[in-house]
């Protein structure tokens, strides 16, 4: 047990105090010797990563399946997760044979029956099928007031049904983690293989539609991409064609694409950027329209000559208010991201389009003499608000100019 004048004084709640009856059978062991006590969900055993917090009132299943929080532990500051179950249609990972969204979640309150039509699964048994494991009954906003203060944590959650845990390794675990910095995790849910992509959006009482006719061909390099935004290149009339992220230059020209999809992702750009930058860099002599999120955004920047750093507390949800420099217009936008491009390190040939009304940062570029651009947010709003959907149509009618000029 840990001594009253050794414990963290964060206003969390530590494993010494207050728990007597029901036994705890999950803990969140945070890499300052922080060990918050809880009742464990989903899939039994343990995970290391790094925690951090999503606002996001909607869409649990979509973030719980996004590829770009692998290696982090999603903390949800709304409490009412898992209240319209889960089902097969919402999951946003695409290769389902690699590891795929989060390493753990943490709740403030317990799941309930899920009440929804559309559901067919109850979270806890859905992420038991996944590998995921869970923990409930943490007091998540004093959990984001420590995030706020002194930035993402490297953490190790563990889930025994029996309530037993050896509490030294796991504290030695998340102190031993290295973190995201430095760790390139686009191999783990990257494509393995080339996928042909031509499902469009979902309809009520409809469900995905199939693109017919398309327009263009868009060669999307797969750093782990969202499935909603292959959809919205389908209904932008786009044929999608998705290629690992170790895709060679000559791999994708040989495709004959009419514009360039640079997808999101998981860890450090940085590191990504090692093998993907100089592909991005021989794509953008070819003149070709290119368009990037997140991940995708950060190594353009870095092709691009900038640099990228990581962030205090992150951005992630689905209320995060973006400017349009270029219209002074305001979007609310879903973010995911921990790193961000350094502004200041912007040459003088790149066009800063977006900014973050949160804490200034940049949140998207642009080239003024070649069709290419990025924005950091999730234009896709999977979940989130859909007002930034204009971005696909911008990236068609570079497509259409290009084509154009031919």
């Amino acid at each position: 047990m840990t001594n009253e004048q050794d414990q963290p004084q964060n206003g969390l709640q530590s494993s010494t105090e207050g728990w007597s009856e029901p036994t705890p059978t999950a803990l969140l062991v945070l890499a300052d010797g922080t060990v918050l006590e809880g009742f464990g969900i989903g899939a039994e055993g343990r995970q290391v990563g790094e925690v951090c917090f999503n606002t996001a009132m909607t869409g649990y299943e979509e973030v719980l399946t996004d590829p770009s929080y692998n290696g982090q532990i999603v903390t949800f500051t709304f409490p009412h997760i898992g209240n319209v179950g889960t089902n097969e249609e919402d999951i946003e990972t695409v290769s389902s044979a690699a590891v795929s969204g989060v390493r753990g979640v943490v709740l403030r309150t317990a799941v309930t029956d899920p009440s929804n039509y559309r559901a067919t699964q109850h979270l806890d048994a859905w992420l038991k099928a996944r590998g995921i494991p869970g923990i409930t009954g943490i007091d998540t906003r004093a959990l984001t007031a420590l995030i706020r203060e002194k930035g993402m944590p490297n953490a190790v959650i563990a889930y025994s049904a029996d309530g037993i845990f050896d509490i030294e390794a796991l504290k030695a675990e998340a102190q031993a983690w290295p973190g995201l910095e430095g760790m390139d995790l686009a191999p783990a849910v990257t494509t393995a293989q080339r996928v042909n992509w031509d499902e469009t959006t979902w309809e009520w009482n409809k469900g995905y539609g199939r693109l017919n006719n398309p327009a263009h061909h868009v060669v999307a390099i797969d750093y782990g991409v969202k499935r909603a935004i292959l959809r919205l290149l389908a209904d932008a009339g786009c044929k999608v064609t998705l290629v690992p992220a170790s895709a060679s230059t000559e791999d994708i020209l040989a495709l004959k694409p009419d514009g360039v999809f640079l997808s999101n992702g998981p860890g450090d750009p940085a590191a990504t950027g090692e093998y993907a930058v100089p592909v991005i860099r021989d794509l953008l002599e070819t003149g070709l329209p290119i368009f990037g999120i997140c991940l995708g955004h950060q190594m353009l920047g870095l092709a691009l000559g900038a640099k990228t750093m990581k962030m205090h507390q992150g951005h992630h949800g689905a209320n995060h208010p973006v400017k349009d420099l270029s219209t002074g217009k305001v979007e609310i936008t879903s973010m995911n991201h921990g790193f961000a491009v350094d502004r200041e390190t912007l040459p003088a040939n790149v066009t800063e389009t977006h900014v973050s009304l949160f804490d200034g940062s940049n949140a998207g570029l642009a080239l003024a003499d070649k069709p290419v651009f990025s924005v950091q947010y999730h234009p896709e709003a999977s979940p989130g608000p859909q007002d930034s959907h204009y971005l696909f149509k911008r990236f068609v009618g570079m497509m259409n100019e290009h084509k154009a000029a031919a």
